[in-house]
């Protein structure tokens, strides 16, 4: 009984904070499917990485808030339907229901079948810009998490070293704690620009933060 109290009281004030909360408010309003649009936007914002005509990988897509924020940003009209000014591909393991002008690929881009239909979609281009805020079904135990945190964005990392352009950028979501300093590394060896960003979007009491890696240090011939 102490324990379903506990719960309760901890969905219960998770719902209070949702509820009101501006950026939910603010979401609902200009009809992004998560909060989570605005991490994204402010990223972008502050350094300018999404424009039209790009082509732009979200990674860990569902619900699709990125998509929808990256969807804008090609679109001459804005939200408004029609033609993009570029191209964004969407993949998670999770469905997520359809945007327009969104091409999405439901599997794991680690699977040969999947990276082949992202390769087929990328029409022989790279990328201009990766996004991923991919993260994993966390089990309370803080040393497998950190571990399951890392891969995923190890992952990321990987899959930008052969997909982006040269002068290409990732975004990608990480956690500060167990081996946060190990991603900066990886980020500060793969890329010749890092940034550590945590929009105002993203909660006080989250240990999540983002890091930003712009241009290649050592592009590899492209597959």
């Amino acid at each position: 009984m102490k324990i379903n109290t506990k719960s309760k009281k901890v969905n219960k004030a998770w719902l209070n904070d949702h509820v009101n909360d501006p950026y939910v408010r603010l979401a609902q309003k200009e009809g992004y499917r998560a909060r989570a649009a605005y991490k994204l936007k402010e990223i972008d914002e502050s350094l300018g990485l999404i424009r039209p005509g790009a082509t732009v990988v979200d990674l860990g897509s569902t619900p699709g808030a990125w998509s929808q924020y990256v969807r804008r940003k090609l679109a001459p009209a804005g939200a408004a339907p029609g033609a993009l000014a570029g191209r964004l591909i969407a993949l998670d393991i999770l469905p997520m229901e359809p945007i327009e002008g969104v091409l999405f690929i439901h599997g794991d881009f680690r699977e040969p079948q999947v990276l082949a239909q992202l390769e087929a979609a990328m029409a022989g281009q790279q990328a201009d810009v990766v996004v991923s805020d991919m993260a994993p079904n966390l089990s309370g135990i803080a040393s497998a998490d950190a571990a399951r945190i890392a891969h995923l964005v190890e992952l990321a990392v990987d899959f930008a070293t052969h997909h982006l352009k040269p002068e290409g950028a990732l975004v990608a979501k990480v956690f500060h704690g167990s081996g946060y300093s190990e991603l900066v590394k990886l980020f500060k060896e793969t890329f010749r620009t890092v940034k550590p960003l945590k929009p105002k979007a993203s909660r006080d009491r989250s240990s999540e933060t983002f890091l930003v890696g712009i241009g290649l240090r050592n592009a590899p011939p492209r597959r």
